[in-house]
């Protein structure tokens, strides 16, 4: 059954909506959707006041470490931690209260080149049962690609249903960002949707482009239900308006 899992996007250590492929390091050309005046504890604690477990805080470059933490530390053991994370930080943040740490660009090399080597040592590091592996996938004409460094670099990782066999293998989750349409409110990618419900072996929060309600049934029906979603920039808790975070609420509390 697809359920809602919520989210806290951090960006210079306030709570943001930003479109995810306009990163730069030189911080020119940045898409912001949505600034909130709530810092991110307090969205921890609204999760944790309404059942919401399994959201994900991404920390979107420097300077958000300590609002991460405040947010894992309001809600311990509801939320995940993604953003930089590597074998010498997972620890705090786990330790911090973080359910999971989610690794990204941290299995690759400069570049883009998959290192089984870092995967191992993130495993160590973290556990397979606290380890989330995030796999930001780029259409591509032979399927998709996972893309890093804030989507600008594509890697050498094509997402199959054989690699994803193989690194469930590693992992106790999945968080899929579609690249195309992350941050755009322009609907989802359905052909990922599908492909994730057919082929994933364990559990998978998808990201992008969700606009409402009906796009969280899509993903229900297209997934058979083995895929949820997260809702960022139509969501009116972060200025949007074609999300409204009660239906979603209510949504997961529907009878199975």
């Amino acid at each position: 059954m697809t359920k809602f899992r919520p989210c806290i996007d951090l960006h210079d250590g306030r709570v943001k909506q930003i479109v995810g492929s306009s990163l730069r390091d030189d911080g020119t050309g940045l898409k912001t959707n949505f600034v909130s005046d709530r810092d991110a504890a307090w969205y921890a604690q609204l999760y944790q006041r309404d059942g919401l477990t399994g959201g994900h805080v991404i920390l979107l470059g420097k300077g958000n470490e300590q609002a991460a933490k405040s947010a894992v530390g309001a809600f311990p053991g509801g939320l995940q931690v993604g953003g930089g994370i590597k074998p010498e930080n997972a620890a705090e943040y786990l330790d911090a209260g973080a359910s999971h740490v989610i690794v990204t660009s941290y299995l690759f090399d400069a570049d883009g080149r998959f290192d089984e080597k870092r995967l191992d040592a993130i495993v160590s590091a973290a556990g397979r049962e606290k380890l989330v592996i995030d796999l930001s996938c780029k259409a591509m004409p032979q399927g998709w690609t996972v893309a890093m460094n804030r989507w600008q670099t594509l890697t050498t990782l094509d997402v199959t249903a054989e690699s994803l066999k193989w690194l469930a293998g590693h992992c106790a989750e999945f968080l899929i960002h579609a690249v195309d349409v992350e941050g755009k409110c322009e609907g989802i990618d359905e052909a990922l949707v599908s492909f994730l419900g057919e082929h994933s072996p364990v559990p998978m929060t998808y990201a992008g482009g969700i606009r409402h309600l009906d796009d969280l049934k899509r993903i229900d029906v297209l997934s058979s239900g083995r895929v949820d979603g997260t809702v960022g920039s139509a969501l009116d808790l972060f200025g949007g308006t074609g999300a409204r975070y009660d239906e979603l609420v209510a949504w997961n509390n529907r009878p199975s």
